[in-house]
């Protein structure tokens, strides 16, 4: 039976195992428990770890300079220039390599001794998990970790439970319950029994499904099916149980835990792409040069230089004849010209900007503003390569629940048999009352089981519980049976160990009604029913999953069976019996209530079962669950099959509470011209309501289009509506600064004019405007098939004769980071949304559509994408980045977000309520969602702006050290000859510029962090790549040749037949090279402390410590060491020439810096040296300011005016709107129709034109609160 399953790892179609049988067990060869992370051993870390390293292009790319440089006919500098900082470079990156990998063997080791007590021959024996092997049987004790997986057999529990954690697997704290096989469980600690345990399992092979796992037991004749609930897998700890045994299946690298710890996706950020492509075009650079020396020397040679020959000959490898001699030397000179110059290609970046990253890695998780004290966590970033990217976000994919939302449910409202229960009704009016801190919740101290913090406070459902209403009793009797939750005595007090919170607020609503649950076995279930105790035989658990959507159980009491099931509304529905369409349609409506007020609702339902059907269907159970392949789908259409006929019992609601700070959060985001979609699996309703809690969804939209086809043409035929509605409002909005967009229904405002405020956007499906009350329960359709136009009207932010150079165009022009006429950078867009459901997203990502999609959801500020699977989030996406080459950051708190996480260029994880996993995937982890807004406006903005401000010096500073040897080449017939010491050449980069520039990397701001969070339009530069890009680098490879030029000519010129007073020569090679590279050294600080606008004590110590070191390692070179230009540095410097020419040559070269930015500051000034500007002049007036600096984005955290479902138009809600009588105040709310020649402009708007014509007061307005922000302009900000 063994022989023909006798294959090879990775081969097996299914595993065999005998317990406690090795002999039998190695004929497979499974793998051991040994684990082994690590790359590297002592004898493999130089050649692998240099092997791995040359792989780069740029190591690489020295180490062939290297090579030249050995060749005494084609190299002028010692191969020393060269191998300095190669051997730095290799060995700085060595070092971190080792210690990275020293971690990993430290990790492994610490691993592998763990100690585990294993049965051999009957007896327990210690082991470390490295010698455990397939087969043998292993015990495990309280709060130990599992060493691999293990099948259980036996535990100290009653009925063979066991209680196990899995945050080393998934992050989740809260306890989880397995249960062994009854007929093992009595074998208890009898290590006798366990030691002739012989049981054979054949089970699936190894695989990565945490949550899956098929096999059989055989075992004294008889066979068992296998499952999950019988397994522990390592890294699980075990809790709450004293000990338990069990049976290796898989170990090692086998195991689900290291199965799921392959390879992260590698990602690099734009910065890194951008950099290959330049060092690419300085290579090409570089040869070019070599190219027109070589034609250069051939020329010279050919015309001058064989005169020379009586002075110094040609080599003997260069023929005598003038041609040939000429073309061997060019030749020759090319490979020089290469090595000399090779320090435009700067081999010390990669490490700079390593080290910079890793720096500012630490800035973000020293962050205490980023601390969140509830739980005691910090912000992480777990990669230190991605820093900059986080100051280049266009796209922000987030989920909703635990993300935007706090994950932590209260039990909120209910439906019981058609009848709503939650809100408080004034007996007076009828309205309802709306909730306070000061209002009262009910007393459910008649209960010794309740809980102080529970609240609720409608008072009719108690009273219908305490009147032993059946239907109550029924809702609640439901909720404390059908469910998994584990209970837990502590200290005398019953908790609940729950897989999800809304699991458990569910058991502790009935709980605090009265209908608490006590206690669990595998068979039973035994509730407290107003203080009278409940057993029931518990049958079978039809448990949940993603796909069915829904859970029931199956219990027996007093001979009578049923079902109990609740799930998603939809999936319970179609379940339903066809005889109740009365208490449908109003648990319906009370659905659409709850859902509109962003409530998560699951619909309760039971049936009653005959004992002849349930025994066959138990049969047919049993078959389905022992088969070993397609098991889940047998088992789903075994469920399927009694899960039917359902009668309807009720609905609940339970809240799930926005994050502190989300609304603001992402209004600041959106202002910074990040696009933001949401993600979520949430219904359509849910989804709509949250936008509009959070600000993604505003009053001040056109309209908000749904996509709900179910078809592809259903899809296509929505999409093209809505693109041709987009068309029209876009043929009546033309662009300009400022636009704020106010709707009004062609058919209730026809004059086209519109007041101070704005309307209700539109909710749309393809065939139907929906309209529901806003505080009635009663939801009414009002069906209209053609799609409405909705009239623009909007407002100037400025004056209309205002400069056309100011204005901006707006958002909806923007496509994409690429886009160099559009400014993406404005926050007003058409004011357009569109939700999407998942089975329509299906059709929108199809290829045909797909452009479609995209095409219109660049015209919408806001993206929601609602009932979506993880793998379309990923999709999603994999879309954007794509299409639009945008930079993406993906935001999540589950595991289902864990492949949004990993397919966006950035993944950040938030240590939620629903485990680690998006953590432990993720790049970055924070705690609360609002961080994310310092995250990126600070941290990713600062990374962003101080990694081009280095890039842009660094080429800077090489170029102009590098050019100086082309210059001189017209001056010494192009023999490649340098200007410098071969030692100044070769620690230029490596210590008199290195921490400079070091320290401005980590350290620069270019405004505080206070106002990187008020002025989010600070951060739009990043998305379109504007502080470094290839014409930035042009500027500074300019500014680099133009300096060197300066650099060369200038002292080049005052020492060409120089003369000291005392009549020495001082037109000597060395002492011009000592002059212009001490001049280079001055240069470069003088350019670098202007580049510094935010000074630290590192900076001036890296400064100005730089520009002495340089002083003094030239002495102790030249005088100690014996260096060959001893003497020249301290000659030049001895005569007035010296520091005449220095002082020309850098004002030469800081005249023209400081000339052109002081254009830009006075007439092109950016916002953030406007800013700057700005607060500089209030501090010299010391003028203190009667409005204190805030966000102008920030926003009232309420409630939109919206009705209970959709958030659609209340009737008569339009004239409301022209009449004025409910807006809101707007800042600046002029308006008027441009393209009509200002024909409609509103009386509010003509006083305030001529307010301003009088006045001649020019300082800015304050900005108000308003729930939409002004256009952030300084001119509109008072500083």
């Amino acid at each position: 039976m063994g022989k023909s399953s006798n294959k090879t790892y990775g081969q097996e179609s299914e595993r065999r195992i005998r317990a406690n049988n090795r002999e039998y067990n190695s004929q497979f060869h499974y793998a051991s428990n040994y684990i082994k992370t690590s790359k590297y051993s002592l004898v493999t870390f130089l050649p692998f770890n240099l092997l791995e390293q040359f792989q780069r292009l740029a190591n690489f790319y020295f180490l062939c300079l290297l090579v030249l440089q050995l060749i005494p006919a084609i190299s002028s500098l010692t191969p020393i220039t060269t191998a300095i900082p190669l051997i730095g470079v290799l060995a700085l990156t060595a070092v971190k390599d080792a210690y990275d990998d020293f971690q990993r063997h430290q990790s492994d080791s610490q691993v592998n001794n763990r100690k585990s007590k294993a049965l051999r021959n009957g007896k327990l024996v210690d082991e470390k998990w490295a010698t455990v092997q397939v087969g043998d049987v292993i015990r495990m004790e309280n709060d130990q970790f599992v060493a691999a997986d293990i099948l259980l057999l036996s535990t100290s529990e009653p009925n063979g439970l066991c209680y196990i954690e899995t945050a080393e697997l998934d992050g989740e704290t809260n306890l989880k319950c397995r249960q062994c096989l009854v007929e093992t469980a009595e074998m208890g600690q009898d290590e006798s029994l366990i030691g002739t345990f012989d049981g054979e399992i054949v089970c699936e092979v190894p695989n990565n499904l945490l949550n899956k796992f098929e096999g059989a037991l055989t075992w004294q004749g008889k066979q068992y099916s296998l499952d999950n609930d019988k397994i522990l897998l390592r890294g699980c700890v075990l809790r709450n149980t004293s000990w338990c045994y069990g049976v290796v299946i898989f170990a090692g690298k086998d195991t689900k835990l290291m199965q799921n710890s392959g390879k992260t996706k590698f990602k690099r950020t734009s910065i890194d792409r951008l950099l290959n492509f330049l060092i690419i075009g300085i290579v090409f650079f570089l040869l070019s040069i070599c190219f027109f020396c070589m034609v250069a020397c051939g020329i010279w040679e050919y015309l001058f230089g064989q005169n020379f020959q009586v002075f110094l000959q040609w080599d003997t490898l260069v023929p005598s004849e003038p041609v040939g001699g000429s073309v061997v030397i060019a030749f020759l000179v090319f490979f020089s010209y290469a090595i000399v110059m090779n320090t435009v290609v700067p081999i010390s970046l990669y490490v700079s900007v390593e080290v910079i990253r890793f720096a500012q890695s630490f800035l973000i998780n020293w962050d205490e503003k980023m601390y969140y004290e509830k739980t005691g966590t910090a912000a992480k970033a777990r990669t230190t390569t991605l820093n900059e990217e986080l100051g280049q976000i266009q796209y922000i994919f987030s989920d909703k629940t635990g993300t935007l939302t706090q994950n932590i449910m209260t039990f909120n409202k209910c439906s019981i048999a058609g009848q709503c229960y939650g809100d408080i009704i004034d007996e007076n009016s009828g309205e309802i009352i709306e909730l306070t801190e000061g209002t009262e919740p009910l007393d459910f101290s008649f209960n010794r089981d309740y809980e102080p913090d529970f609240k609720f406070y409608d008072r009719t459902l108690l009273d219908s519980v305490k009147r032993n209403d059946p239907e109550s009793h029924d809702f609640f009797r439901l909720l404390a049976l059908c469910h998994t939750v584990m209970p837990e005595d502590k200290h005398g007090r019953l908790e609940y160990q729950a897989q999800s919170p809304d699991e458990s607020a569910l058991v502790s609503a009935a709980r605090n009604f009265g209908f608490v649950f006590k206690e669990r076995s595998p068979n039973s279930i035994t509730i407290e029913v107003m203080g009278q105790t409940e057993v029931y035989e518990l049958l079978c658990i039809l448990d949940f999953n993603n796909f069915r959507k829904r859970m029931s159980v199956i219990l027996r009491k007093d001979g009578q069976l049923k079902l109990y099931s609740k799930g998603a509304d939809n999936v319970i529905y179609e379940r339903l019996k066809a005889d109740q369409d009365d208490i449908k349609a109003k648990t319906q409506e009370h659905l659409n209530k709850f859902a509109g007020e962003g409530l998560r609702t699951l619909v309760l339902a039971w049936r009653p079962l005959e004992e002849s059907y349930f025994s066959d269907w138990k049969h047919r159970h049993q078959q389905a669950a022992l088969a070993i392949h397609d098991r889940d789908d047998q088992l789903d259409a075994i469920y399927e099959e009694i899960e039917r006929d359902l009668q309807l019992i009720g609905v609940t609601a339970i809240e799930d509470k926005l994050q502190d700070g989300v609304p603001q959060t992402i209004a600041n985001l959106a202002m910074a011209g990040i696009k933001i979609w949401v993600l979520t699996g949430d219904k359509q309703e849910t989804a709509i309501n949250i936008g509009y809690s959070c600000q993604l969804l505003t009053d001040d939209m056109v309209e908000v289009f749904v996509v709900d086809g179910v078809t592809h043409e259903e899809v296509e035929q929505q999409l093209k509506k809505y693109r041709d509605a987009i068309r029209v409002v876009n043929t009546f909005q033309p662009q300009g600064p400022g636009l704020n967009h106010h709707t009004t229904s062609s058919n209730e405002n026809g004059n086209g004019m519109s007041s101070q405020n704005v309307s209700r956007p539109a909710i749309r499906s393809d065939d139907s405007a929906i309209t529901f009350a806003d505080n009635q329960r009663d939801a009414s359709v009002k069906v209209n098939p053609a799609p409405a136009i909705s009239v623009v009207t909007f407002r100037w932010e400025n004056n209309i004769d205002q400069p056309v150079s100011q204005s901006t165009s707006t958002e909806c022009n923007y496509s994409g980071a690429n886009t160099e006429n559009s400014d993406p950078l404005s926050e007003e867009g058409n004011g357009f949304a569109i939700v999407v459901n998942g089975h329509s997203l299906v059709h929108c990502l199809h290829p045909q559509l797909e452009q479609r999609f995209l095409d219109i959801s660049m015209h919408c500020r806001s993206v929601i994408c609602c009932r979506v699977t993880p793998l379309q989030k990923a999709m999603v996406v994999e879309m954007i980045k794509k299409n639009k080459k945008a930079v993406t950051l993906a935001i999540g708190d589950g595991a289902n977000d864990v492949s949004m996480i990993k397919a966006a260029h950035i993944g950040v994880g938030i240590s939620g309520q629903e485990g680690l996993q998006a953590v432990l995937a993720s790049d970055y982890s924070i705690a609360q969602f609002r961080f994310l807004e310092r995250l990126l406006l600070v941290h990713g903005r600062w990374s962003y702006y101080r990694m081009c401000k280095f890039l842009s010096y660094f080429f800077y500073k090489n170029f102009a050290f590098t050019l100086c040897h082309f210059w001189f080449a017209f001056f010494c017939g192009f023999s490649a000859q340098t200007v410098f010491d071969p030692m100044f050449i070769s620690v230029y980069n490596l210590f008199y510029t290195s921490l400079p520039v070091l320290a401005l990397g980590v350290f620069e701001q270019d405004v505080s962090e206070k106002n990187s969070l008020l002025f989010p339009k600070l951060y739009t530069p990043g998305l379109t790549s504007s502080l470094f890009n290839k014409t930035e680098f042009m500027k500074s490879a300019l500014h680099g040749c133009y300096t060197s030029l300066i650099l060369f000519l200038l002292p080049y010129g005052t020492y060409k037949d120089g003369l000291a007073p005392d009549g020495r020569i001082l037109s000597d090679h060395m002492l011009l090279g000592s002059v212009v590279a001490t001049i280079l050294v001055l240069d470069n600080t003088t350019q670098i402390a202007l580049d510094t606008t935010y000074w630290t004590v590192f900076n001036h110590i890296t400064i100005w410590g730089s520009l002495l070191s340089y002083f003094v390692l030239d002495y102790f070179y030249n005088y100690v060491c014996g260096g060959p230009y001893v003497g020249s540095l301290t000659v030049a410097m001895s005569q007035a020439t010296f520091w005449f020419t220095s002082v020309l040559t850098v004002i030469f070269l800081m005249v023209p810096v400081l000339a052109w930015r002081f254009y830009v500051v006075d007439v092109r000034p950016g916002l953030a040296a406007r800013l700057r500007v700005r607060q500089r002049a209030a501090r010299v007036r010391s003028r203190q300011s009667t409005d204190p600096l805030r966000a102008p984005s920030a926003r009232r955290a309420r409630r939109s005016l919206r009705s209970g479902y959709a958030f659609a138009h209340q009737e008569g809600f339009g004239r409301l709107i022209t009449s004025g009588k409910i807006m809101r105040k707007l800042p600046n709310a002029d308006f008027s129709f441009p393209s009509l020649g200002g024909k409609f402009t509103s009386t509010a708007a003509r006083e305030r034109e001529r307010d301003k014509e009088k006045s001649t007061d020019n300082s800015a307005p304050v900005p108000d609160s308003s729930l939409r922000a002004p256009c952030q302009d300084l001119d509109t900000i008072n500083l």
